[in-house]
């Protein structure tokens, strides 16, 4: 009985390090690779420099991205309380929260943040 679990653990062993050195091997990639040679989409050359400046502007629209990504993320709590909640502390609780993104939106947008051409 014990040397036929240690013979099927040996067996098992020996396939999977078989199948681990075939996909090591199958899965090797060229140096020179056509997406490695190519520019990211925000226009970065991947061979260039790193410590070149770049555009504030893909940090600001990462950073407005995160902020109305957490925003709906927080939302939906709210609409999944309104059955069991009173209305009126459900509607002032929903209000506050939505009128201080508003807030926040205004802020970002008066001090030119959400301004694309600039």
């Amino acid at each position: 009985m014990i040397y036929l679990i240690l013979n099927l653990m040996i067996t098992i062993w020996m396939i999977s390090i078989i199948i681990m050195i075939l996909a090591s091997i199958l899965s090797k990639k060229t140096l020179y690779d056509r997406e490695k040679n190519s520019p990211f989409e925000c226009g970065f050359d991947p061979k260039g420099k790193s410590r070149i400046p770049f555009s504030i502007q893909f940090f600001l629209i990462a950073v407005i991205f995160l902020i109305f990504d957490v925003e709906i993320a927080l939302m939906f709590p709210l609409i999944l309380i309104l059955s069991i909640s009173n209305f009126k502390s459900w509607f002032i609780l929903s209000s506050y929260f939505i009128m201080i993104l508003l807030i926040g939106l205004y802020y970002e947008w008066n001090f030119g943040a959400l301004n694309w051409l600039n």
